[in-house]
């Protein structure tokens, strides 16, 4: 887990939600920032790849924004959006092993099948025969 937290920036504005007269008056919500074009702690292919993984969240500038204003006190939204960005990218990072196809042994393919003509004849012997 690769820790880029001096290269992320935040701005702050007034949240909507809990807080009675705070909301109106205290800049609550936390934007994190993060320009992956910029950024020194990954190589150009993981770059590439949150890119792909994170376009839906990537501004036309290249710039990964996050905002969160779950808590009413904006130390604790900083935090947290550190940390979720922080996650994000890193789940975007991973990748599965890719899956090798095997197939069943002989002895596996002829167990089944004649299991299959067992549960066939018994099933047959079932019929009231005239």
């Amino acid at each position: 887990m690769k820790n880029f937290t001096k290269e992320l920036t935040y701005r702050t504005s007034r949240s909507s939600g809990a807080g009675g007269q705070n909301v109106n008056k205290v800049e609550t919500s936390v934007t994190v920032m993060w320009n992956i074009s910029e950024s020194d702690f990954f190589k150009e292919e993981e770059k590439e790849l949150i890119a792909v993984k994170l376009k839906n969240r990537i501004n036309l500038e290249g710039i990964l924004q996050l905002t969160v204003s779950e808590s009413r006190t904006q130390l604790q939204n900083k935090k947290m959006a550190t940390e979720k960005i922080l996650d994000l990218v890193n789940k975007s990072l991973f990748q599965p092993k890719l899956r090798k196809p095997t197939k069943p042994s002989k002895r596996q393919v002829e167990k089944r099948i004649q299991a299959k003509k067992q549960l066939s004849e018994k099933k047959e012997n079932r019929k009231f025969r005239l």
